[in-house]
């Protein structure tokens, strides 16, 4: 508990917290779409394009987010994204159709896109190189609990308010975490008056002097693993997009009901977060073999999440579905703390930027899955189909990832 309390403890605190209001506000919408749809009578390819249009301007601004808070630093650069959180959020409430919807995704997702790439900026100066793993991993389980949390929480305000009042609320988590980070946070650890001897000693040397971009070269480093990525976006966005609806409307439930067996799935990607992070940073530590411990575990874990879902394809029961969906969540985020380790062990100077290029991958990702998945089911009934894609890719991404070579830092002339 101590430790939470330590300027090291506290920023790091403070990254959980943006990621959970983060993935909040992403599946915040999915929820409340059992709202909004029936209001403004929408399709689900409709329904599909609302959940995509966050990813067009996210898909934007991931690098020049990530060069942004490079360049200009993490702290004003997160302060910004969380106003325009907050807007984002007030204008999801004011909508009053299609249009109106599409036009507050895409404002979140302005707001949004700058943030993955700034917290990976700000753990490559604030985190010791031995815990990335951790770092990552736990980061984004907090994304995971908003996932877990928001189906509940999102229909217990709707029961009750409406499905509005669910985007004020988020609008006042960014408000408050805006004001939290303003008063915490400092570019340089080392000028933060509460930091310890002990604390700066196991931080990574901080360049002091911008690093000017080698664009082709770091370009060419992050392909691969940028393709690696949208593979496992691939995932993650048809689960956030669809797994609400896919208890609801496939096994005919509740939307309280659904809503619970939703946030299980999403409970087991909070665990594979965490196990994710500690696994990779202990196989570093006994291995020292940068390859095995990011690549190879990224590998197995994509396997792994094929396999899980396969079931899906065959059998239609109730509880083989959470169980192949609960799996499968687990094992693809299992690869969240080596993948977001991977921009830190290549290009650690250029984190943001380098990270941000990552997340281009997941981007994208989100852009075509939520859509394709709309599609499928309107045009199929079937709810299980879009998850055959899915098993395809994750193979596809495992078979790329010995391609990400992690153990080969790029150098980088100031």
């Amino acid at each position: 508990m101590r430790r939470l309390f330590r300027p090291t403890g506290a920023v790091l605190a403070l990254l959980c917290l943006m990621y959970f209001i983060n993935y909040l506000d992403r599946v915040n919408v999915s929820t409340a779409a059992a709202g909004f749809s029936t209001e403004f009578k929408l399709n689900r390819t409709q329904i599909g394009l609302v959940f995509s249009a966050f990813a067009y301007p996210y898909l934007v601004f991931q690098i020049i987010g990530g060069w942004v808070s490079d360049r200009f630093g993490t702290r004003r650069t997160l302060i910004v994204c969380g106003m325009v959180w907050m807007a984002a959020d007030i204008s999801m409430g004011l909508s009053t159709g299609l249009v109106s919807l599409l036009a507050a995704r895409v404002l979140l997702g302005l707001g949004e896109g700058a943030t993955f790439p700034a917290a990976t900026a700000a753990m490559s100066r604030w985190v010791a190189k031995a815990n990335r793993g951790f770092a990552q991993g736990i980061t984004h389980a907090f994304a995971r609990i908003g996932n877990a949390l928001a189906p509940g929480v999102i229909v217990v305000i709707m029961t009750t308010y409406g499905w509005r009042a669910s985007f004020y609320v988020c609008a006042c988590f960014a408000l408050a975490w805006v004001a939290a980070w303003a008063f915490t946070f400092t570019e340089e650890p080392r000028n933060h008056p509460g930091i310890t001897p002990e604390e700066v000693a196991v931080l990574p040397v901080v360049q002091s002097k911008a690093k000017a971009v080698p664009w082709g070269r770091l370009a060419r480093r992050m392909a691969p693993v940028t393709l690696v990525y949208f593979c496992y976006g691939w995932n993650l966005w048809l689960f956030l997009s669809w797994i609400p609806q896919y208890f609801l409307h496939s096994y005919d439930m509740q939307i309280t009901k659904s809503a619970i067996f939703a946030s299980g799935v999403f409970f087991a990607g909070v665990v594979g977060d965490t196990l994710g992070g500690i696994v990779t940073d202990r196989l570093l530590h006994q291995t020292g073999n940068l390859k095995l411990a990011r690549s190879a575990m990224v590998a197995l874990c994509m396997i792994l999440t094929a396999l899980s879902l396969l079931p899906l394809l065959f059998v239609h029961d109730l509880y083989v579905s959470l169980a192949c969906l609960a799996a499968g969540f687990f094992f693809a985020e299992m690869t969240i703390g080596p993948m977001w380790a991977v921009p830190m062990d290549i290009a650690s100077d250029l984190s943001g930027t380098a990270s941000g290029m990552m997340n281009c991958g997941s981007a994208l990702a989100a852009i075509i899955s939520p859509v394709a998945g709309g599609y499928i089911i309107d045009s199929t009934r079937n709810w299980e189909l879009p998850f055959a894609g899915t098993i395809i890719l994750m193979v596809i991404g495992a078979a790329m990832t010995f391609a990400m070579k992690p153990q080969q830092k790029l150098e980088i002339n100031a």
